[in-house]
């Protein structure tokens, strides 16, 4: 569909001409979601959909640094119980603690963050407690 608009022919019709002659060929056959409801079609229109669809689609997040660490240092604290060794637990809170001191050692954007390094023997300490807790 790279024609140029012949001359003296209006947008409107060239434009039809072209929708018509893709229909006969097909194109607009099985298409996905066809004959199903428009999504979202009964809410109210939000003239920011497209960033909040984007946000959700690529997981991005719009929080300040020292938020998004807080958020990530809780993640990371809930899945270290799940590591087979110790060695891994203290490389993860080793990861951890570097972050933590970079975002404190910087101006950051937001509110100041509130997180101090995390003590690595108590976090060994508490991952062979949730261990001895587990049946394996």
């Amino acid at each position: 569909m790279t024609q140029r608009k012949p001359y003296g022919t209006s947008w409107e019709s060239w434009i039809d001409s072209q929708i018509r002659v893709a229909q006969e060929q097909g194109a607009f056959d099985n298409l996905p979601g066809a004959g199903k409801p428009l999504p979202n079609i009964d809410q109210e229109y939000d003239p920011l959909w497209w960033v909040k669809q984007l946000v959700k689609r690529e997981q991005l997040s719009m929080l300040p640094p020292s938020l998004e660490l807080l958020r990530k240092v809780e993640t990371e604290l809930a899945t270290i119980e799940k590591l087979p060794d110790e060695a891994a637990v203290r490389r993860r809170v080793a990861a951890i603690n570097v972050e933590i001191a970079k975002l404190n050692a910087t101006v950051a954007e937001g509110p100041p963050t509130r997180l101090g390094v995390l003590d690595v023997d108590q976090v060994v300490a508490r991952w062979r407690q949730t261990r001895s807790a587990t049946p394996q």
